[in-house]
């Protein structure tokens, strides 16, 4: 067990419940957070216990994650650990050291069932040379009941005991009927196929959980960290600080992020980004946990904690992602919240209504009404939902998309419209000047000077273009008096005591600025899909101003942009609209050879928010692509927010809903496939169990089946389930 401080947020969970136990839900800011590792939480039910069980004054939250085997809660300072820890295990589930290695599958369990289903066979074979109610058939069926009621019985007298209903209260009443009736092998065969369901059940949960370990322990526990003095010693990962340096040989995986101090060597970054063709990395280049050096011997320099990694920010959102009910889970968990104790209470009207009301038998009648709570427990449909959701994102995680919930998978399924932002998204991101014309006498060189000196300090890649171009030519900066930021359209700023503009077209026309020549010339340019940005003295007092220059700067379209732009079209995207901040001519000749159906230039950050929120009218369900930074607004207003390239920016993985981790448009399309896979075997499931369930529920009334029909086909449904859920595991290329 560990505590943690209270300031942890928490969510709705796909394979768990985070539920306000009293009142509102909130949290006082002096909680504590205890978390938990148990042993036997493996279905819905499990998790409705823990939440009975510490229905309590004294805790305010709790949140039980199936995938990771760990209850949170979230509770008053006095009330301690070990005390929560009693009323855990009063749930029927154990709590376990935070470091044990739990046996996926518990052998005991194993052999109930086994021993259970070993008896039924034998109760069968030996029922045919004798009578069902002969007492050697009798002790083998009890004997069989035994075994498998033990992991039963004691869930259903806890539920019953905390005042709700749950599956096993419903198989142990069809069972104890069963032997009132003395159908004594009936009861044993129901109570077999039940509990080899629920084995079922947990072999699915344990191979989920497995896929997520996976993606989780992607990165080593411990480095070889090099001294001062040249000892390397081998260190646990955590204990590494800012500046320390660490070897990594050929074929181990980078413990941390850092930089390359020493040596040369490719790197295979196929963990974090799905992508396994090796990038060559060289001194000064990035380097990241989890990542497999192949070639070298490398020193890398930290630059990071372990906690503040790109691996462990992927650990979180892949943790996180199962805390996001999607809607279609919600629905299930709403329907079996009223479905169970409508069924019971059916059942007992099936049982009394016919006898006491129009003289029907009464064994017929309460065998079919056990028939019915047979029929209808809800496994199939309680567990089709969250395996396949976290099975999806599990799978989406492996090929280098984060999708943090349920809710953001089932969205990509839907989305019927795309918003790209053009820089970054559309091209490469790294504009470079392509030409530098001056517009007066005045020395190209100086001209260069007061750009440079203007767009030093920021960090937009238009400007970044014009540093870099400065460093090429070997021009240095000056230090600027002062500057003012005209957001969406350049910059104003003094210099030598010298007031002058720094800007796109749109600036230029604002200022008075633009002659005819001029225009024509900046038209050139942009029908070359290039930006363009004009320097010159700022208007004021007497003086009219002046262009002083003009640069023209290129940002080269992505190799595989037009190719992406097609499978997601192909993948149900109707509408791709490019949104930019660049002018309409440069933004409409990109997207034209790319294949974009519309575009918007010339669109400060509100503008982009309106084009969104029309598209959503419009669509409803709506993407927008952008840097996870800039486009932050329009990224909020849309159905789902979609960060690009994703391993580069730290903001990226906490802004966006959905991050890709290498450059590449095209695993959007995959995402989006995925999503729409998810929500049709989510849906099938749930419309399969519900139609099987209506199916005998009809027999049963018309007296054509039995409960232990009635288990195997709940059986049998649950595992075709949770097989069709798995599928979601393995991804096809498009």
């Amino acid at each position: 067990m560990e505590n943690k401080p209270s300031n942890c947020c928490s969510s709705k969970n796909t394979c768990s419940d985070t539920t306000p136990i009293n009142g509102s839900g909130d949290v006082p800011s002096n909680a504590k957070e205890s978390v938990f590792k148990v042993s036997g939480m493996d279905c819905a039910d499990e998790i409705a216990a823990i939440k009975n069980s510490l229905d309590l004054d004294k805790v305010f939250r709790v949140e039980a994650n199936l995938m990771s085997s760990t209850v949170h809660v979230w509770h008053s300072p006095d009330f301690e650990g070990s005390e929560i820890q009693n009323f855990i295990n009063k749930s029927g589930v154990k709590v376990i050291a935070s470091d044990a290695k739990k046996r996926a599958i518990p052998l005991q369990r194993v052999a109930l069932v086994s021993a259970s289903g070993t008896l039924v066979g034998a109760v069968i074979l030996v029922n045919f040379a004798l009578s069902a109610q002969n007492p050697f058939v009798v002790i083998l069926s009890l004997a069989s009941i035994l075994c498998g009621g033990i992991l039963v019985f004691p869930k259903a007298f806890r539920a019953v005991k905390q005042g709700h209903l749950d599956m096993n209260v419903l198989m142990t009443v069809a069972v104890l009927g069963a032997i009132y009736l003395r159908d004594y092998i009936e009861a044993a065969t129901v109570v077999f196929l039940f509990a080899f369901s629920e084995l079922l059940e947990t072999i699915s949960v344990v191979r989920a959980r497995k896929a997520i370990q996976e993606v989780i322990n992607i990165s080593p526990k411990t480095a070889l960290l090099k001294s001062a003095d040249g000892i390397v010693q081998s260190v646990m990962v955590e204990s590494l600080k800012i500046g320390d340096v660490v070897v990594v040989r050929p074929g181990d995986l980078f413990p941390i992020d850092g930089v390359l101090a020493v040596g040369e060597t490719e790197v295979n970054q196929a963990p974090l980004t799905g992508e396994s063709t090796p990038i060559k990395k060289t001194v000064g280049d990035s380097v990241f946990a989890g990542t497999v050096n192949i070639s070298g011997v490398a020193e890398v320099k930290v630059i990071k904690g372990f906690k503040d990694s790109k691996v462990s920010q992927i650990i979180r959102m892949v943790e996180d992602a199962q805390k996001s009910k999607a809607p279609s889970q919600r629905f299930v968990d709403q329907f079996a919240r009223i479905y169970t104790p409508a069924v019971f209470i059916l059942g007992l009207l099936i049982c009394l209504v016919p006898p006491l009301l129009f003289g029907g038998a009464w064994n017929e009648w309460i065998y079919k009404a056990l028939v019915l709570l047979v029929i209808a427990c809800p496994c199939a449909l309680v567990i089709s939902t969250p395996v396949s959701v976290v099975s999806g994102l599990t799978a989406m995680a492996r090929r280098g998309v984060l999708v943090k919930g349920g809710v953001f998978l089932e969205t990509l399924g839907k989305l019927k419209a795309l918003a790209v932002d053009k820089t970054g998204t559309i091209t490469e991101g790294v504009p470079q000047v392509v030409s530098l014309k001056k517009w007066n006498s005045i020395d190209e060189k100086e001209i260069v000077r007061i750009a440079v000196s203007i767009e030093k300090l920021s960090s937009h890649p238009l400007a970044e273009a014009i540093v870099r171009y400065a460093e090429k030519i070997g021009v240095s900066p000056d230090n600027i008096e002062k500057s003012q930021n005209v957001q969406g359209r350049g910059v104003f700023a003094t210099l030598d005591g010298h007031d002058y503009f720094l800007g796109n077209h749109r600036f230029t026309h604002e200022l008075g600025v633009c002659s005819q020549e001029l225009e024509e010339y900046l038209r050139t340019l942009e029908e070359q899909a290039l930006s363009v940005i004009v320097v010159g003295h700022q208007p004021h007092d007497n003086c009219d101003g002046e262009v002083l220059g003009v640069f023209g700067v290129g940002d080269k379209v992505r190799e595989n942009a037009k190719a992406a732009i097609q499978k997601i079209h192909q993948a149900g995207c109707r509408t791709i609209v490019m949104l930019s901040g660049d002018n309409n001519r440069t933004v409409e000749t990109i997207s034209k050879q790319v294949g974009i159906d519309q575009v918007f230039g010339e669109l400060l950050p509100e503008g982009k928010v309106e084009k969104v929120k029309e598209l959503v009218s419009k669509y409803q369900y709506v993407g927008m692509v952008g840097d996870g930074i800039n486009d932050a607004p329009a990224l909020a207003q849309a159905s789902i927010g979609i960060a690009m390239g994703a391993i580069g920016t730290d903001a990226a993985i906490e802004t966006a809903d959905v991050a890709l981790m290498k450059d590449d448009l095209e695993q959007l399309s995959i995402a989006i496939s995925q999503g729409k896979r998810t929500l049709g075997i989510i849906r099938f499931n749930i419309v399969f169990a519900l139609a099987l369930k209506a199916v005998f529920l009809i027999l049963a009334l018309l007296g054509y089946s039995s409960m232990w029909m009635a288990i195997a086909a709940d059986t049998g449904a649950t595992l075709v389930v949770i097989l069709n859920a798995l599928r979601l595991l393995k991804i096809s290329s498009q």
